[in-house]
Protein backbone atom coordinates (compact mmCIF):
# COMPACT_ATOMS: atom_id res chain seq x y z
CA UNK A 1 0.00 0.00 0.00
CA UNK A 2 3.37 2.39 0.62
CA UNK A 3 4.63 1.98 -2.82
CA UNK A 4 1.13 2.52 -4.30
CA UNK A 5 0.69 5.44 -2.51
CA UNK A 6 4.29 6.60 -3.77
CA UNK A 7 4.21 5.78 -7.14
CA UNK A 8 0.98 6.34 -8.35
CA UNK A 9 0.73 10.24 -9.40
CA UNK A 10 -2.20 11.75 -10.30
CA UNK A 11 -3.66 11.58 -13.38
CA UNK A 12 -1.01 13.58 -16.05
CA UNK A 13 -2.68 16.61 -17.70
CA UNK A 14 -2.33 16.89 -21.21
CA UNK A 15 -0.69 20.39 -20.70
CA UNK A 16 2.06 20.51 -18.84
CA UNK A 17 4.26 23.82 -18.55
CA UNK A 18 7.41 22.52 -17.33
CA UNK A 19 8.07 25.90 -16.39
CA UNK A 20 5.16 25.90 -13.68
CA UNK A 21 6.34 24.34 -10.37
CA UNK A 22 2.33 23.98 -9.55
CA UNK A 23 1.58 22.35 -13.51
CA UNK A 24 4.10 19.59 -12.73
CA UNK A 25 3.01 18.57 -9.00
CA UNK A 26 -0.35 18.37 -10.20
CA UNK A 27 0.31 16.32 -13.28
CA UNK A 28 3.50 13.92 -11.54
CA UNK A 29 2.83 14.15 -7.95
CA UNK A 30 5.43 13.18 -5.36
CA UNK A 31 7.47 10.88 -7.42
CA UNK A 32 7.66 13.36 -10.29
CA UNK A 33 9.92 15.93 -7.72
CA UNK A 34 12.48 13.35 -7.40
CA UNK A 35 12.44 13.06 -11.18
CA UNK A 36 12.58 16.49 -12.04
CA UNK A 37 15.25 17.10 -9.22
CA UNK A 38 17.24 14.47 -10.50
CA UNK A 39 16.81 16.06 -14.01
CA UNK A 40 17.49 19.83 -13.16
CA UNK A 41 20.90 18.68 -11.08
CA UNK A 42 22.06 15.81 -12.87
CA UNK A 43 21.51 16.58 -17.07
CA UNK A 44 22.26 19.25 -18.36
CA UNK A 45 19.07 19.52 -20.44
CA UNK A 46 17.35 20.17 -17.10
CA UNK A 47 18.62 23.32 -15.77
CA UNK A 48 15.44 25.31 -17.31
CA UNK A 49 13.43 23.61 -14.48
CA UNK A 50 12.03 25.62 -11.46
CA UNK A 51 13.78 23.45 -8.73
CA UNK A 52 13.07 26.29 -6.16
CA UNK A 53 9.55 26.48 -6.38
CA UNK A 54 8.90 23.32 -6.66
CA UNK A 55 10.09 22.08 -3.38
CA UNK A 56 8.49 25.62 -1.43
CA UNK A 57 4.99 24.88 -3.30
CA UNK A 58 5.35 20.83 -2.43
CA UNK A 59 6.01 22.49 0.97
CA UNK A 60 3.16 24.57 0.13
CA UNK A 61 0.75 21.77 -0.77
CA UNK A 62 2.01 19.11 2.39
CA UNK A 63 -0.21 22.06 4.62
CA UNK A 64 -3.57 21.86 3.30
CA UNK A 65 -5.98 19.74 5.14
CA UNK A 66 -6.84 15.78 4.08
CA UNK A 67 -9.26 16.76 2.31
CA UNK A 68 -7.43 19.46 0.22
CA UNK A 69 -6.97 18.54 -3.67
CA UNK A 70 -3.56 18.16 -4.42
CA UNK A 71 -2.40 17.72 -1.06
CA UNK A 72 0.62 16.05 -0.78
CA UNK A 73 2.56 13.86 2.00
CA UNK A 74 5.52 15.51 4.00
CA UNK A 75 7.17 12.91 4.65
CA UNK A 76 7.10 11.30 0.96
CA UNK A 77 8.02 15.13 -0.44
CA UNK A 78 11.05 15.16 1.95
CA UNK A 79 12.08 11.84 0.90
CA UNK A 80 11.65 12.39 -3.20
CA UNK A 81 13.30 15.58 -2.85
CA UNK A 82 16.68 13.98 -1.25
CA UNK A 83 16.47 11.46 -3.43
CA UNK A 84 16.36 12.79 -6.76
CA UNK A 85 18.51 15.63 -5.66
CA UNK A 86 21.39 13.85 -4.31
CA UNK A 87 21.06 10.87 -6.85
CA UNK A 88 21.22 13.78 -9.17
CA UNK A 89 24.73 15.74 -8.74
CA UNK A 90 26.24 12.42 -7.98
CA UNK A 91 25.13 11.58 -11.39
CA UNK A 92 26.14 14.61 -12.94
CA UNK A 93 30.04 14.73 -11.12
CA UNK A 94 30.21 11.06 -12.50
CA UNK A 95 29.41 11.37 -16.09
CA UNK A 96 31.75 15.11 -16.34
CA UNK A 97 34.44 12.69 -14.95
CA UNK A 98 34.12 10.10 -16.85
CA UNK A 99 33.21 11.74 -20.63
CA UNK A 100 33.86 15.29 -19.81
CA UNK A 101 37.83 15.59 -19.98
CA UNK A 102 37.65 14.35 -23.44
CA UNK A 103 34.91 16.82 -24.02
CA UNK A 104 36.22 19.52 -22.90
CA UNK A 105 39.19 18.95 -24.70
CA UNK A 106 37.84 18.28 -28.36
CA UNK A 107 35.10 21.39 -27.63
CA UNK A 108 35.06 24.24 -29.93
CA UNK A 109 32.40 26.02 -27.91
CA UNK A 110 34.03 29.44 -26.10
CA UNK A 111 30.89 28.82 -23.40
CA UNK A 112 31.69 25.58 -22.21
CA UNK A 113 35.53 26.47 -22.25
CA UNK A 114 34.41 29.84 -20.63
CA UNK A 115 32.20 28.00 -18.05
CA UNK A 116 34.87 25.27 -17.01
CA UNK A 117 37.67 28.28 -16.30
CA UNK A 118 34.68 30.41 -14.39
CA UNK A 119 33.52 27.10 -12.17
CA UNK A 120 37.47 26.17 -11.48
CA UNK A 121 37.94 30.11 -10.57
CA UNK A 122 34.33 29.42 -8.04
CA UNK A 123 35.89 26.39 -6.68
CA UNK A 124 39.45 28.01 -6.00
CA UNK A 125 38.02 30.76 -4.44
CA UNK A 126 35.60 29.26 -2.09
CA UNK A 127 36.92 26.24 -1.86
CA UNK A 128 35.24 22.61 -2.51
CA UNK A 129 32.65 23.18 0.50
CA UNK A 130 31.60 26.51 0.28
CA UNK A 131 31.32 26.43 -4.12
CA UNK A 132 29.52 23.02 -3.43
CA UNK A 133 26.77 23.91 -1.28
CA UNK A 134 26.39 27.08 -2.20
CA UNK A 135 25.60 25.92 -5.73
CA UNK A 136 22.46 24.14 -4.60
CA UNK A 137 21.19 27.80 -3.75
CA UNK A 138 21.72 28.98 -7.32
CA UNK A 139 19.62 28.16 -10.21
CA UNK A 140 21.76 27.01 -13.64
CA UNK A 141 24.86 26.97 -10.88
CA UNK A 142 23.75 23.76 -9.56
CA UNK A 143 23.23 22.32 -12.45
CA UNK A 144 26.49 22.92 -14.41
CA UNK A 145 28.61 22.70 -11.76
CA UNK A 146 28.29 19.39 -11.15
CA UNK A 147 29.41 17.78 -14.27
CA UNK A 148 32.39 20.34 -13.97
CA UNK A 149 33.73 19.54 -10.93
CA UNK A 150 33.81 15.96 -12.04
CA UNK A 151 35.87 17.63 -15.34
CA UNK A 152 38.01 19.20 -12.71
CA UNK A 153 39.02 16.41 -10.90
CA UNK A 154 37.38 17.14 -7.52
CA UNK A 155 37.92 14.37 -5.17
CA UNK A 156 35.36 12.01 -5.15
CA UNK A 157 34.92 11.67 -1.44
CA UNK A 158 35.20 15.89 -1.14
CA UNK A 159 32.40 16.56 -3.83
CA UNK A 160 30.33 13.58 -2.27
CA UNK A 161 30.35 14.85 0.94
CA UNK A 162 29.38 18.26 0.31
CA UNK A 163 26.84 17.95 -2.18
CA UNK A 164 25.00 15.39 0.12
CA UNK A 165 24.89 18.42 2.86
CA UNK A 166 24.29 21.08 0.38
CA UNK A 167 21.34 18.90 -1.30
CA UNK A 168 19.84 18.13 2.08
CA UNK A 169 20.33 21.64 3.57
CA UNK A 170 18.38 22.86 -0.15
CA UNK A 171 15.68 20.27 -0.53
CA UNK A 172 14.72 19.94 3.29
CA UNK A 173 14.98 24.02 4.27
CA UNK A 174 12.38 24.42 1.16
CA UNK A 175 10.02 22.24 2.22
CA UNK A 176 9.51 23.36 5.52
CA UNK A 177 10.09 26.67 4.71
CA UNK A 178 6.86 25.82 2.13
CA UNK A 179 5.10 24.01 4.84
CA UNK A 180 5.46 25.96 8.05
CA UNK A 181 4.19 29.00 5.80
CA UNK A 182 1.03 26.97 4.59
CA UNK A 183 0.88 26.15 7.95
CA UNK A 184 0.28 29.11 9.35
CA UNK A 185 -1.61 30.91 7.15
CA UNK A 186 -5.35 29.95 6.14
CA UNK A 187 -6.28 29.89 2.83
CA UNK A 188 -2.91 29.68 1.74
CA UNK A 189 -4.03 28.74 -1.87
CA UNK A 190 -4.75 32.01 -2.51
CA UNK A 191 -1.43 33.62 -2.50
CA UNK A 192 0.21 30.59 -4.11
CA UNK A 193 0.69 32.30 -7.73
CA UNK A 194 2.41 35.41 -5.81
CA UNK A 195 4.42 33.77 -3.75
CA UNK A 196 6.03 31.16 -6.13
CA UNK A 197 6.83 34.18 -8.20
CA UNK A 198 8.74 36.10 -5.15
CA UNK A 199 10.85 32.73 -4.76
CA UNK A 200 11.53 32.52 -8.79
CA UNK A 201 12.77 36.07 -8.40
CA UNK A 202 14.91 35.56 -4.96
CA UNK A 203 15.92 32.18 -6.48
CA UNK A 204 17.13 34.20 -9.54
CA UNK A 205 18.44 37.36 -7.81
CA UNK A 206 22.21 35.82 -7.12
CA UNK A 207 22.31 34.94 -10.86
CA UNK A 208 21.63 38.43 -12.23
CA UNK A 209 23.98 39.54 -9.28
CA UNK A 210 26.99 37.59 -10.55
CA UNK A 211 26.15 38.57 -13.69
CA UNK A 212 26.32 42.12 -13.11
CA UNK A 213 29.48 41.79 -11.19
CA UNK A 214 31.09 39.84 -14.38
CA UNK A 215 30.28 43.11 -17.03
CA UNK A 216 31.40 45.17 -14.29
CA UNK A 217 34.76 43.21 -13.62
CA UNK A 218 34.94 42.96 -17.40
CA UNK A 219 34.64 46.85 -18.53
CA UNK A 220 37.07 47.64 -15.68
CA UNK A 221 39.34 45.30 -16.89
CA UNK A 222 39.19 47.24 -20.53
CA UNK A 223 39.29 50.11 -19.01
CA UNK A 224 42.41 49.27 -17.63
CA UNK A 225 43.75 48.24 -20.32
CA UNK A 226 43.01 50.96 -22.54
CA UNK A 227 44.99 53.31 -19.95
CA UNK A 228 47.76 51.38 -19.99
CA UNK A 229 48.14 51.44 -24.33
CA UNK A 230 47.55 54.75 -23.78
Amino acid sequence: MILTQLAAPPPVHLAVNPLDAQSLLAAFGTIGIAVILFAETGLLIGFFLPGDSLLFTAGLLCAGSAASPGRLSLPWVLLAAAVGALAGAQTGYLVGRRAGPAFLARTKSRKISDGAARAAEILQKYGYAKAIVLARFLPIVRTVLNPLAGILDVPVRAFTLWQILGGLVWTIGLVLAGYTLGASIPDIDRYLLPIIALIVVISLAPVAFELLRSRRAHRNSRRAHRKGSA
